[in-house]
Order: C-alpha cells, then sequence, then structure tokens
C-alpha cells in the first residue's frame, strides 16, 4: 500500500465522516422539533422546504448573518476558545467509533471510522483502547462549558457552568462504571472485537448475543446517566432559561452560540453509537444482495439503532419535567452510582463462577 493511497483513504473517510455527522447534528435539531411539535399538538416546521426539510439550512444562514457580538467586559480569549473547545471534543468523540465492518477498497483494507492504527501490512485497524479514548476526550469538554460560564463575566453564566460542572463530573463516574460490566463479559477494550463478540455468541440459545440482555441494569444507568452528561431534559439544569436565563451561553451569539448547540447534538449522536456498540450488538443485521448493498446495510443496521436514541432523547424532552439540583445530585451519587457498583460485583462473581 502506498503513503498516497493512505493518504486519501484517510481524507475520504475525514470528510465523509464529518459531513454525514454535522447533517445529522442538524436533522436532529428538525426532528426533535417535528417530533416535540406533534407531542403538543402543533406543526413544527413546515414553511422552508416540503415539511420543514430545509430549515436546518436555513438555520445556519442565520447563524452565519448574524452580529457576532462580544460584551465588553468579558475575558475575551477565554470566551472565544469555550465554544471551540466543547465543538471540537465533541467532534473527535464521533471520529474512535466504529459504525460498520472493515472494507477493502483497491486491496486497502480499513475499518469504517476516522481513526485507526496501520499493521505491519500496512492496513489501518482500529485503536485497541478506543473505549478509554472516547471517555477521556468527552471528559475534556466539560471545559468548553466551565470556561464559557466563567469568562462571560455573568453571574447566571457562571452558575450554570457550575451547576453543569459538577453534574458532569457526578454523572461521569456513573457512566463509566456502567460500561465496566461490559467489559467483563467482553476481556478487551476495542470496541470493533466487542461488536464482533456480540455477533459469534447468544444468550441461552434464542437471544441475539447482545450486552444488553444480561447487563440491562448497566444499559440503564448509561442511559440516565448519558441524557445528564448532555445536559439535556430532564437534566438541563446548566441551561434552566426560567432560572438563568439560559445558563453558560447566555453571553453567547450568532456561531458561537450555535456551537454549543452543536456539541450538544453531537454528544448524542455519540452517546447513541457508543449505546448501539457496547449494547446493541453495533451493525449487526443480516446481510444480503450484490456486494454493494452487502457493504452498505450494516452501516443501515448502525444508523437505524442511532435514531432510536435519538427519538428516545427526544421522546423524553416531550415528556418529563426537568429536576431540582438537590434531585439531580441525589440521584446520580445516590441511586445510579451504588447501583453501578453492585452491577460490577454482582457481574464479576458470575464470571468468576462461570469459569
Amino acid at each position: 500500500m502506498s503513503i498516497t493511497a493512505f493518504i486519501i483513504a484517510a481524507v475520504i473517510k475525514i470528510v465523509i465522516t464529518i459531513v454525514v455527522l454535522l447533517t445529522a447534528v442538524a436533522y436532529s435539531v428538525w426532528l426533535e422539533r417535528k417530533v416535540v411539535g406533534r407531542m403538543q399538538n402543533r406543526w413544527g416546521p413546515t414553511r422552508v422546504g416540503p415539511f420543514g426539510l430545509l430549515q436546518p439550512l436555513a438555520d445556519g444562514i442565520k447563524f452565519i448573518l448574524k452580529e457576532d457580538l462580544t460584551p465588553p467586559h468579558v475575558s475575551r480569549g477565554l470566551y472565544i476558545l469555550a465554544p471551540m473547545l466543547a465543538v471540537s471534543m465533541a467532534l473527535t468523540s464521533i471520529a474512535i467509533i466504529p459504525i460498520g465492518p472493515n472494507i477493502t477498497i483497491g486491496g486497502y483494507t480499513t475499518p469504517i471510522q476516522i481513526t485507526g492504527v496501520t499493521n505491519a501490512q500496512g492496513q489501518s485497524t482500529d485503536i485497541g483502547i478506543g473505549l478509554l479514548i472516547i471517555l477521556g476526550i468527552t471528559s475534556i469538554g466539560v471545559y468548553g462549558i466551565a470556561l464559557a460560564g466563567w469568562s462571560s463575566n455573568n453571574k447566571y453564566s457562571l452558575l450554570g457552568a457550575l451547576r453543569a460542572s459538577a453534574q458532569m463530573v457526578s454523572y461521569e463516574l456513573a457512566l463509566g462504571l456502567s460500561l465496566v460490566g461490559v467489559l467483563i463479559l467482553a476481556g478487551t477494550f476495542s470496541l470493533r472485537e466487542i461488536v464482533q463478540q456480540q455477533q459469534t455468541q447468544s444468550w441461552f440459545g434464542i437471544l441475539p448475543g447482545w450486552y444488553i440482555f444480561p447487563q440491562f441494569i448497566a444499559f440503564f444507568i448509561y442511559l440516565m446517566a448519558a441524557f445528564a452528561e448532555t445536559n439535556r431534559i430532564p437534566f438541563d439544569l446548566p441551561e434552566a432559561e426560567t432560572e438563568l436565563v439560559a445558563g453558560y451561553h447566555t453571553e453567547y451569539s450568532a456561531m458561537k452560540f450555535a456551537m454549543f448547540f452543536m456539541a450538544e447534538y453531537a454528544n448524542m449522536v455519540t452517546v447513541g453509537c457508543l449505546a448501539s456498540v457496547l449494547f446493541l450488538g453495533g451493525w449487526s443485521g443480516p446481510v444480503f444482495g450484490p456486494p454493494i448493498v452487502q457493504s452498505l446495510l450494516p452501516v443501515l443496521w448502525f444508523g437505524l439503532r442511532l435514531f432510536f436514541f435519538i427519538f428516545l432523547y427526544i421522546w423524553i424532552r416531550g415528556t418529563l419535567p426537568r429536576f431540582r439540583y438537590d434531585q439531580l445530585m441525589a440521584f446520580g451519587w445516590k441511586f445510579l452510582l451504588p447501583l453501578a457498583i453492585a452491577n460490577i460485583v454482582i457481574t464479576g462473581l458470575v464470571v468468576a463462577l462461570r469459569a
């Protein structure tokens, strides 16, 4: 394999992934407005394009053309850095998640993901510690919110940033511990190997080998912690409009304001992708038809799982009211964290007894 082919393949993967991710982010907003509108007996976007499908494009143009104001009392460097840090960490974390099996292009075998390492044969493979890297990158994302609130020199923004920091640090523990049970069963940190193990085994001879069946409690903990990590209703305390104006992004406008929401919806996509890989078999599903269809079907099955999680996010938003802040912290520390530790202990004991 030549270095030119390697660079071309890498660039193609980067462009495709970024375009697909940003498009998914934009239309997640459209889907949320339509679904919540139906739940609340209203229409949602209808004016721009058929069924309002061009509304994300119109919103993007609006944010680009709006006047970008920088208040005089802010700490300018950190004020500008904060949204860039938030969106860059959100976009980077998705790069490590495999969304399909290995494909071969012109004799060059590569996994369907941006990042990878090259083996002795010059072929790209996935990162063996991908899960650890994702957890590390997503934990850095809290700095974008914390810096936004502090640099704005606004008491409401600062309170929102403090809430976000405490919330994300607290629920990061439960989220990380919820994945330990899966790692005990799989015996690896490689996301691709975890998917392959789910494809080659079954539970009780009738159920698919997905880890959601033996790790249903861990899946529940992961789901609740993910809602809190992405600051979504019913855990959207950092941007509670009725209490904090808009929280940590009160002083932001135009594209810097939009970047925080891009980061939020990109994190939703990352959470959905990671849940699909760890609990729902990744891209596993029936494969049939000509070779080109066989190559695309796994990505389709993965996309359907991701759509389920995005819809679940929206459904919860239109259903549940916001928690109080003391309820939020108590739920994370007094319920989810002990439950995650208990799940680890029970899973470890079961694996040890079976061995």
